[in-house]
Parts: C-alpha cells; sequence; structure tokens
C-alpha cells in the first residue's frame, strides 16, 4: 500500500514539474489604433484566474503555457484573444468598439445606449462624486442636472435635503423623488422620530465611495416605468462591480475642517442694545413726562423699566459677550478613509469595500459618524446562469441637537436670542446658569440628541439564458431593514428639563422594505437593420414599520439619563403600519437602420394598499421616439456635426405619497375618558380617493461637434398634475377639520440647457467647460370648488393657493416703508401704490409676485489637466425665488424683543430718530409688537454659490513603480468657498429649505479638505 502510495506521489510530482516546465513568461505592449499604449489594459489567461494589466507604456507581463488562451480587453475596445505558441512576445493592437464608446445608461429596470435614449434622463460617473466627502449622497447632485434644484433642511451632517426635479408636482402628497439602488426602489422616509430636533437622512448611510453612477430620470419615458412613484422624477443609484482581472485595490483618504458658509447677520453689542432700549424709552414716554433722550436713562431706572438688567450690567463694567462665539465650533474637522477591492476572472467577479466617515458639526454639541461596508458578488454558475448578490451594511451616529424652530434651549437660536449684556461664565469661571436663557455650554455638556442608524440591504438575483435564443429570465429578491434608535434628555439644572427635574424620551423604529421581481427579456433580431427588445416584469412590494417610544421625568440624580433612572412615567407609545404595491410592466424598444429610428412604450398596471378596492389599480404609460438625424446619408460625410438626435416623449406617471388609510373612516381607540379607555371617531374617509396623475410631455435636441468635442442638449417640459390629493377642509358641523380628496389641478412648464467643451485636447493638456440652465413656471391652474361654486384658496399669513398663482405664492401685507416724520411703520392698505395706514389690520394681504421656488437653475464646471496637475471648479445658481426672514419678529422688532427680552441684529440700527429721517426700520418703542408678517422681510432668493474648488497632482509612473503603486494622486478641495446673494438684507445662508422661510438650522458648510487617493 505504502509502495502504491509513494508511485501516485511521484507521477503527480512529475506531472506538476512537467507542466511547470512549459510554462512560461509572455511579454509584450498593448496599442490602440493610432499606435499609442493603452495602460490599465486587462489581461487574463482564459479560464484560470491568472491576470495582470497594462502598465502607463502599455507593456505587460504573465505567466502561460503553449496552448492557453489569453484574453486582451479595454474599455471601448473590442476584446482580443491571443493563443500562445513558441513565442514569448505578444504585441496587440486593439480597435475600437464603437457600440462601446457610446455611452450607457443605467435607468434601474433597463440600460440603454445614449444614442437610442428617448428619455430625458442626466447621468453622473463615479469620478465626478466619489472623492467628495459628503455625509449624504443627494448632496453632489446640486449643479450637475439640468432642472434639479436643491435645498437643505440644515447643515448638521446627515441632515435631510429636499430636491425637486422639475418643479413641484404636489400640494399636500409628496413632492421628493423616487430612489432606486441597483434595480430596486428604495424607502427615503425621514428615519428621525422627532421634528424638534435634527433630522436623518436615511440616505446618510450610502458611501458615495460604493457609488459607480447616478441617474436622474426627469421625463414620463423614463419614469412611466415605475409607475405612481415616478411623477416626481426617480434618481437611480448604481453600486460598484468587480471586473476580472487581477485584483486591484484603493485606499483613499480625506481630511479637513469645515465653518459656516455664511457668517449670518450680526446681533446687536450690549452697548447698542442699550442705547436702543432707552431710545425706545424716550420715543414712549419723553413727550408725556416731559423728559428728553438724555434723560431716558434716569426715568428708566426711576420706574425700573428695565428690571435692573441695565443697572447690573454698567456696575458689572458693561461686560460684552459674543455668543455667536460661544455656539460655534470652529474649524470643524471632517475625516474619511476608505479601503476597497475589486478583481475576479471570466466566472465570477466581485467588489468590496470598507469605510469610515466622520464630520463636527460647526455647532457645539453635534457630529456625525458612519462606519460602511460593501460586498458585491456576481458569478457564472454556467454559461447560461449568473447569480449576483449586492449587500451593504452601514451604522450612523447623530449627535444631533434642538432646531427647526427657535427653541430656547437651541445653540443656533441662542446666537440670536441671547443678550450679549448675559455672560457665558461666572466670575468663577463657571459655567454661568443666571442667563436670560439656557446657557448653550451647559446644554451641549449635559443634553442628549442621539440618533443611531443601522441599515443593511441585500439584493441577489438569478440570470437565466433560456434555451429559447435571446430570451433571458431574471429573478431578483431584496430586502432594505432601517432600525432607528433615538434618545433625548434633558437635565435637571437648566434648559427644558429643569421644570420637571429632568426629563427623557426614547424611541425605536425598525423599517422593512421587500421587493420581489420576475422579468422576461426578448431580444427580436429581424434583420440587420431592425430589433425589438420587450421586458416584461412583474414586481411585489412591501414596506413593514414598527414605532415603539416611552418618555418620563423626575431623575434621580445627574448623569443618570436612561429612562429606568425617572421616577415618573409619562408617555408609553406603539404602532405599525404597513403598505404594499403591486404592479405589471410591459416595456417595448424598436431600433431601426442601425439606430437611426427609436421607439420606446411603456405600460405598467399598479396596484397600491393606499386606496380602496375599487381605485386600488391604475394603468400608466409613455410612448417616446427619437431619430438619430446624424446617422442618415445625407449627413454622413460631414466634417463638422457629429450628433443630431430629435426625441419626444408623452406619458402618463401618478402620485400616491398620502398616509395610508385615507379612504377609510376609522375609529381611534387611544381616547380617555375620566380615566377610561375611550373608542371616537378618527378620519372621516374619502369614498374613491385614488391616484394623483402627471401628464407629461417632453422635446428635445441633442447635439455634438466636431468629434463631439462639443456637445448641447435643449429640451422643452410641460408636467400637468390632474386630481390632485389635497387636504380639503371640511365644515366645522362635520366634526373634522379636513379630508383628503381628489380635486384640483397644477402645471409645470419649462426649458433646459445643457452643454460640455473640450476647448483645448493634447497630449499633455486637457480643459473643458459644462454647465446646464433650467427655468420653471409654476402655476395652480384649478382649485377646488366649496358648496357655492366658487373656488377656495388655501391662504395663510405669509403665503396662499390660488389658481392662477404658483404654489404657496408669496401673499402678506405690503410695506410701505417709514413715515419721516413721524418714524411710524406705514402699510399699504390693499398693495404697493394705493393708500397707506399705519395700523397694520387696516392693512389688506396681496400677491407679492413668486414663490419659494426657484424659476431659473444654473450649474457650471470647468475641468483642467496639465502634466500630472488638475483643476476642477463647479458652482450653482438658483434665481427667480424668493425667501422670508421668518423669526424678524425677536430678532428685527423695534421694541422690547430686541432690547431687553432677546437680543435683536445690528440691521435695525437703520432706524429712524428725528423727523426727516430716511430708514428702513421705525422708531424704537418701549412695547411688545406682536407679530406682523409683512413684505419688509421678504428678499430676493437668488445666490451664486461655488461649489467645489479641487487642485491636485497625479504622480508620475516612474515614482509610482518605485514604490508599487499603480496610481496615486494627491489634492485639495475647497467647499462653498464663495458665496454671492443678491439682496443686501437677506444674511441668512441662501440654500434653505423648500419652503422658503429662513429657519434657525444649522446652515451649509464651507471646508478646506486635503486628501490622497492610490490605487495598487
Amino acid at each position: 500500500m505504502k509502495k502504491k502510495l509513494l508511485s501516485v506521489l511521484t507521477l503527480f510530482l512529475l506531472v506538476a514539474q512537467i507542466i511547470h516546465a512549459q510554462q512560461k513568461t509572455i511579454t509584450g505592449i498593448v496599442t490602440g489604433s493610432d499606435e499609442l499604449p493603452l495602460p490599465g489594459t486587462t489581461i487574463m489567461v482564459k479560464g484560470s484566474t491568472s491576470g495582470t494589466s497594462t502598465d502607463f507604456d502599455g507593456k505587460y507581463s504573465i505567466t502561460a503555457s503553449p496552448g492557453e488562451i489569453i484574453t486582451f480587453s479595454f474599455v471601448g475596445f473590442k476584446k482580443q484573444e491571443k493563443l500562445v505558441g513558441t513565442s514569448s512576445i505578444i504585441n496587440v493592437t486593439l480597435e475600437e468598439d464603437a457600440s462601446a464608446l457610446d455611452e450607457i445608461v443605467l435607468m434601474g429596470y433597463t440600460k440603454t445606449s445614449r444614442t437610442e435614449l428617448t428619455g430625458s434622463t442626466v447621468q453622473l460617473d463615479n469620478a465626478v462624486f466619489e472623492q467628495v466627502p459628503v455625509s449624504t449622497i443627494d448632496q453632489v447632485l446640486q449643479g450637475k442636472v439640468a432642472g434639479l434644484s436643491f435645498n437643505v433642511n440644515s447643515g448638521t451632517p446627515g441632515s435631510t435635503t429636499d430636491i425637486r426635479i422639475r418643479g413641484r408636482s404636489s400640494l399636500t402628497a409628496g413632492n421628493e423623488p423616487l430612489y432606486v439602488i441597483d434595480g430596486v426602489p428604495v424607502s427615503s422616509t425621514a428615519a428621525n422620530s422627532t421634528t424638534s430636533g435634527s433630522s436623518f437622512s436615511p440616505l446618510a448611510s450610502i458611501n458615495s465611495n460604493n457609488v459607480e453612477s447616478i441617474t436622474v430620470l426627469k421625463d414620463a419615458s423614463a419614469t412611466a416605468a415605475y409607475g405612481a412613484r415616478g411623477a416626481n422624477g426617480v434618481i437611480v443609484i448604481t453600486t460598484k462591480s468587480g471586473k476580472s482581472g487581477k485584483t486591484q485595490f484603493n485606499f483613499n483618504s480625506s481630511y479637513g475642517f469645515s465653518n459656516d458658509a455664511v457668517d449670518g447677520p450680526q446681533v446687536l453689542t450690549g452697548a447698542e442694545r442699550e442705547i436702543l432700549f432707552y431710545e425706545g424709552v424716550f420715543n414712549t414716554y419723553g413727550e408725556t413726562y416731559g423728559f428728553d433722550l438724555d434723560g431716558a436713562q434716569a426715568f428708566s431706572e426711576a420706574n425700573n423699566l428695565d428690571g435692573g438688567v441695565y443697572t447690573a450690567w454698567n456696575a458689572a463694567g458693561r461686560p460684552e459677550a459674543n455668543w455667536g462665539d460661544v455656539i460655534t465650533n470652529k474649524d470643524a474637522p471632517l475625516m474619511e478613509y476608505n479601503l476597497s477591492a475589486s478583481g475576479g476572472d471570466e466566472t465570477y467577479s466581485f467588489f468590496t469595500s470598507v469605510g469610515y466617515y466622520d464630520q463636527e458639526a460647526t455647532v457645539i454639541g453635534s457630529d456625525f459618524e458612519r462606519f460602511t461596508g460593501q460586498v458585491n458578488l456576481s458569478k457564472d454558475f454556467s454559461d447560461k446562469i449568473t447569480f449576483s448578490t449586492r449587500n451593504s451594511g452601514s451604522y450612523s451616529y447623530q449627535d444631533g441637537l434642538l432646531e427647526t424652530s427657535a427653541y430656547f434651549s437651541s445653540p443656533r437660536a441662542v446666537k440670536f436670542f441671547m443678550p450679549s449684556t448675559d455672560q457665558p461664565y461666572d466670575d468663577e469661571g463657571n459655567i454661568n446658569l443666571n442667563t436670560s436663557l439656557p446657557n448653550p455650554l451647559l446644554i451641549a455638556q449635559e443634553d442628549i440628541d442621539d440618533s443611531k442608524f443601522t441599515r443593511i440591504s441585500s439584493n441577489n438575483s438569478l440570470k437565466w439564458e433560456l434555451p429559447i435564443p435571446n430570451l433571458t429570465f431574471n429573478t431578483t429578491v431584496a430586502i432594505d431593514l432601517q432600525l432607528y434608535s433615538y434618545k433625548r434628555y434633558r437635565n435637571r439644572i437648566d434648559g427644558d428639563g429643569a421644570s420637571t427635574n429632568g426629563y427623557g424620551w426614547q424611541a425605536n423604529s425598525t423599517r422593512t422594505n421587500y421587493v420581489f421581481q420576475n422579468n422576461l427579456d426578448y431580444l427580436l433580431n429581424i434583420n440587420d437593420d431592425h430589433s425589438l427588445d420587450f421586458k416584461v416584469l412583474q414586481e411585489y412590494q412591501k414596506n413593514r414599520y414598527n414605532y415603539l417610544e416611552a418618555d418620563a421625568e423626575n431623575f434621580a440624580d445627574d448623569g443618570l439619563t436612561n429612562l429606568n433612572s425617572a421616577g415618573t412615567p409619562t408617555t408609553a407609545n406603539s404602532y405599525f403600519t404597513d403598505w404594499a404595491i403591486a404592479s405589471y410592466t410591459g416595456l417595448m424598444h424598436y431600433s431601426g437602420y442601425q439606430g437611426k429610428y427609436v421607439f420606446d412604450t411603456t405600460i405598467r398596471r399598479e396596484g397600491n394598499s393606499r386606496f380602496d378596492s375599487d381605485n386600488r389599480w391604475g394603468t400608466f404609460w409613455s410612448v417616446g421616439a427619437a431619430w438619430n438625424v446624424h446617422k442618415e446619408a445625407f449627413l454622413a460625410d460631414s466634417s463638422w456635426l457629429s450628433t443630431l438626435k430629435l426625441r419626444a416623449s408623452y406619458g402618463l406617471t401618478g402620485n400616491a405619497d398620502i398616509d395610508i388609510n385615507q379612504y377609510q373612516s376609522l375609529l381611534g381607540y387611544d381616547g380617555d375618558y375620566n380615566g377610561s379607555s375611550a373608542i371616537y371617531l378618527e378620519t372621516f374617509g374619502a369614498e374613491g380617493l385614488s391616484w394623483e396623475t402627471s401628464k407629461a410631455v417632453d422635446f428635445g435636441v441633442d447635439l455634438g461637434f466636431f468629434n463631439n468635442r462639443f456637445t448641447t442638449t435643449i429640451a422643452y417640459y410641460n408636467r400637468r398634475t390632474e386630481d390632485m390629493l389635497l387636504e380639503v377642509d371640511l365644515p366645522f358641523t362635520s366634526g373634522f377639520e379636513e379630508q383628503t380628496a381628489n380635486v384640483g389641478e397644477m402645471e409645470n412648464k419649462g426649458f433646459e440647457f445643457e452643454f460640455n467643451a473640450e476647448i483645448l485636447r493634447s497630449e499633455n493638456v486637457f480643459i473643458s467647460i459644462g454647465g446646464n440652465l433650467a427655468t420653471n413656471e409654476n402655476k395652480v391652474v384649478k382649485m377646488y370648488e366649496d358648496n357655492s361654486g366658487e373656488e377656495t384658496v388655501i391662504s395663510g399669513t405669509t403665503q396662499r393657493v390660488e389658481s392662477g398663482h404658483p404654489a404657496y405664492g408669496w401673499y402678506m401685507v405690503t410695506s410701505a416703508g417709514v413715515d419721516t416724520q413721524t418714524g411710524e411703520e406705514l402699510y399699504y392698505i390693499d398693495g404697493k401704490g394705493s393708500e397707506t395706514t399705519t395700523v397694520y389690520t387696516e392693512a389688506n394681504q396681496v400677491w407679492q409676485g413668486g414663490s419659494a421656488l426657484p424659476t431659473f437653475t444654473a450649474g457650471f464646471n470647468l475641468n483642467i489637466e496639465a502634466y500630472n496637475f488638475f483643476l476642477n471648479v463647479s458652482s450653482y445658481y438658483a434665481g427667480g425665488h424668493k425667501v422670508y426672514e421668518d423669526w424678524a419678529r425677536y430678532t428685527n422688532g423695534t421694541d422690547l424683543y430686541t432690547t431687553l427680552y432677546y437680543q435683536g441684529v445690528d440691521a435695525i440700527l437703520d432706524r429712524w430718530q428725528q423727523p426727516g429721517d430716511e430708514t428702513r426700520f421705525g422708531k424704537m418703542t418701549y412695547s411688545t409688537t406682536p407679530w406682523q408678517q409683512n413684505s419688509k422681510f421678504l428678499y430676493d432668493g437668488d445666490y451664486f454659490r461655488i461649489k467645489d474648488i479641487t487642485f491636485g497632482y497625479n504622480l508620475p509612473d516612474s515614482v509610482n513603480s518605485i514604490v508599487g503603486l499603480q496610481s496615486a494622486r494627491v489634492f485639495v478641495r475647497a467647499t462653498n468657498p464663495y458665496t454671492w446673494v443678491k439682496s443686501d438684507y437677506l444674511k441668512y445662508d441662501p440654500e434653505i429649505s423648500a419652503d422658503g422661510y429662513t429657519g434657525l438650522e444649522t446652515p451649509p458648510t464651507k471646508s478646506l479638505i486635503f486628501g490622497v487617493n492610490i490605487n495598487f
């Protein structure tokens, strides 16, 4: 037995030695048809995992045996195979592949070449954003997509944003686009449990370094496949895949510092505030009690009009506090580290990565941290069956703060509300607890606003090429699990928890999104001139949401923050919601005469659990056509026209983004009646409630000149929303305030223009510029009628919804300035040009023109590469809209709100003091004026912002080869370094939420970031 084993082992070693002796080193150079080297060409020994890639000079070296086949592949070129023979040198010239050079646009359910696209889409490749450190992936879109307006709700890292694609499509239903990740629709609903603290976006869980491309779908031809979720546009995110060849590693790191992008309004000093206070005393009591301005202080002290505030401040030596500096985290650090690996062979490929991101907010007591991991794998089980799986996991932590309103414990509110006569520290250097508002130093130290978010996503699909030629079956199962935990604690010493001996609240939620897809694809090649591509898709999506919360007060001791340390439980609450969507979709794509003529059609039958069984199903569809004129014979010899495509589309999409169960009349069971449980009517219901629909038409022209060195796209769109899902007021006798109903119509229309130009292209220098422009005209066409047949309006103190005007257009009392003789504020009774009055209640609200939605947006970018150096600049402009300074009553008032109770901004120094003065603000008074919203605080919202400036250097190959690297670059990036604002009165950051009101949230930041990117 031992002799047999020894013989087998000897034979095995002999065979291995012979095989080894047959292997040899193959070298060569890979070039293109222009005889220039092709660095990075993937070279594989067919049927094995052995592979390599060419260096900067196109050279390679690989080990193979005679009879084996070596494959050569490079993006944009036809793949070649070479048989290993007796020669040890194999040089290869790759031919350009015209079809591969045509950009492939990833649209979620489908993909198509740019030349055969009939819809309006914009695709951003990862080179645009992968080295831009962002806390949420959607931030990279600003200024890059025509027709996309971007608004931040807060500069707190991880917060949500408002994105509008081609305007606003609904009044009270959702206006956010649908997000699709790797072909699967996902939930992007804000995860946060509170509306009084920092928001938290699920998109904060996505690492931009793991993303291959982002595609924005805008018209019906591109979005109809998503049915009732496509009316507001679709944003398709595709993560990276591996590529066959030697395993490639990438490491990138960034470190930088952030500050507020704009300084914001400057507040009054203590001395200025005191002067204004005594002016108010004089203007109010001087004439009656016979004293002049110099006698105002003595009169105030004699009658204790200041409550001793200024008397004590003067006695203390008139110390000045700068609360803006106190609450600011100057040069807030941010850092990011990412490591990834990708590779594979002819039968499988993989991409995997880990990442870490950390950013402190520019206000004390707040930061954001994220850990991410990604594993994407594709494996050919056979030449007919392919399995792919895309998996991501992330953990995010946000130390938030009170914002979204003028909460006195919010550090941002303190900057504008805390009097500068109050000091941060007492005489002994301790945190001063004797301040007008809670001291933010203590709040940041003791209070808690923690959000913890875990997201696990898995997308698994199996592709089977059926025995019937060109027929493919694909099935996908995806799950997106979002776990959110929130903890709030208010300390017992000072602030919101002082009156209850401490306050705590904790909430936990779980959102699970399941998607099941099955589809058949069939390609029918009629002949060389005609082909038809059919897709039939069945999809089911289920979303489940569980929520649990509890709060308590009366904590036993400082430092105890969990609810089991509280003596008085106050609330316990839990609920569960779910919704489901089922759909059947058919798509057909026709390409005729080598792609000259293209036709697309889509039809989708969709059912949504938000509506009753009689109205649950809707049909959505689109048609699109394109004519590639440049492929016609009469343009075949054109030396200057490379692309001329005419395209058009029309279709019907929908919107069902409302709360669940609105169609039902429901009972509520959480009532309490004298200590006993009670049942009551909770919702009125809406029989027949159904889809909000949008009919959209799109016309476009795509042009390219001089071998597409200059390209441009011009488009016109018109989208009309009908049967809007609107919350309609009910009569008081019904016992309910409102009811959701299908009423009203709205229209959005405009033009879009995109361009890109290669100014210079040589061996060592490359310069290009690009940009986009877009207009949007929004108008409410029809509102619902009341019992008398009159169209109704939705009106507030500053905004109004009425047919013939933009949605939520500005509608308020018009300021007429200040009476130069008396110093009284003046108001037009019926709008500009009418009679004036000093009595606010005598003035009527009128249209001020415009709304919060920009009517014009633009983006511009510059790219320069020269001798291994590179410079990239991108910018953004928004205009035609107006914004309202929301807290002007407290910060811009000429009364005690600014001079005694809170704090004022220095704008009110431009106030009336004597007859003849022409000023912006009226005279100071010793009074408290109620809310008087008027156009004095309505400003032009136009602004221009340089978004990014990046300067860097690519290390030469001579250096990379010495240290064993494939490539390396170092760079420095400035984000939001410059902001221009049209209105001299708009001191807050102009990039505000979509409702148009300036708030007291953390503003956007400007940063200086240093980075390195290494491939090996």
